[in-house]
């Protein structure tokens, strides 16, 4: 199986780099700039539109949406909406990153808002944000997550089941399910919490494989897959510098290549 879905992220990644699709951004102001040189590192194209009066025309070009509201004001939850609505339409991939769920009511509730409005294809967020949206605990201080509950496995099917799409919760080991398949991806290191907006970043490269595989649960194994291998290499190549690691998570992940992920993929199906 571990074969299976080595190979089957090699496509992908081929994929995402031979037709270099247009992944439209309406994101958080802190990490746009890192979720852009990603998008560009992993080999498609970034496009940061949050206007709403272009929003709908911008995601008619895109491969995938990506939603994140880590910097979020009311008109943001706007531009959100009409693009994910068209998005809907075209059955183009939506990726929610609800940053920061739990913090804050306003922010508790426009993440429920557009899951309940939209049909959300992937939900990526740590373990007290994705507790919270599914119903249960979780602890939140700041955007950060503190502490969440200890059956995530259970949290994480039942919620995606409910919500007919794929879950995925991050941290020491991934983990990912579309209410009938779960996996567990054991790639990363501790270096990625050194540097803000990694786990933006890995729901971009989420939104890439997305973008070019229509199998959610593959597109978002795929993607943590590629950014957790890049994580691995950046952290041995950087001597335990934050500054050093984050010039080599770019690096690693422009030249990711077909051998890095047969040899490092660690996916276990539950």
């Amino acid at each position: 199986m571990k074969k299976d879905i080595a190979q089957l992220i090699v496509q992908d990644l081929d994929g995402v780099r031979r037709l270099k699709p247009l992944l439209h951004h309406i994101t958080n102001f802190v990490v746009m700039n890192e979720t852009a040189n990603v998008t560009l590192c992993i080999g498609a194209l970034p496009v940061m539109a949050h206007a709403k009066e272009e929003v709908e025309e911008m995601v008619r070009a895109a491969g995938a949406l990506i939603l994140n509201i880590g910097t979020l004001t009311p008109e943001l939850i706007e531009s959100m909406t009409l693009a994910g609505r068209v998005a809907n339409e075209l059955n183009i991939p939506i990726i929610l990153d609800p940053v920061g769920v739990g913090a804050t009511s306003l922010r508790t509730e426009s993440a429920r808002y557009l899951i309940k409005s939209l049909k959300i294809d992937v939900i990526r967020g740590n373990s007290a944000e994705i507790s919270i949206l599914a119903g249960y605990g979780g602890q939140i201080k700041g955007v950060e997550s503190v502490g969440g509950l200890d059956n995530m496995l259970e949290i994480v099917k039942e919620f995606a089941f409910k919500r007919d799409c794929v879950v995925a919760v991050t941290g020491k080991e991934d983990l990912v399910s579309d209410g009938r398949r779960v996996a567990l991806v054991g790639n990363g290191d501790p270096m990625l919490s050194t540097v803000t907006g990694t786990g933006c970043m890995a729901t971009t490269l989420i939104g890439a494989f997305a973008a070019v595989q229509k199998d959610r649960f593959l597109a978002t194994v795929g993607g943590l897959v590629a950014f957790g291998l890049a994580g691995e290499i950046a952290a041995r190549e950087s001597g335990g510098l934050p500054g050093t690691f984050h010039v080599a998570l770019y690096n690693s992940l422009a030249h990711l290549s077909s051998q890095d992920i047969l040899s490092g993929c660690r996916v276990q199906m539950a």
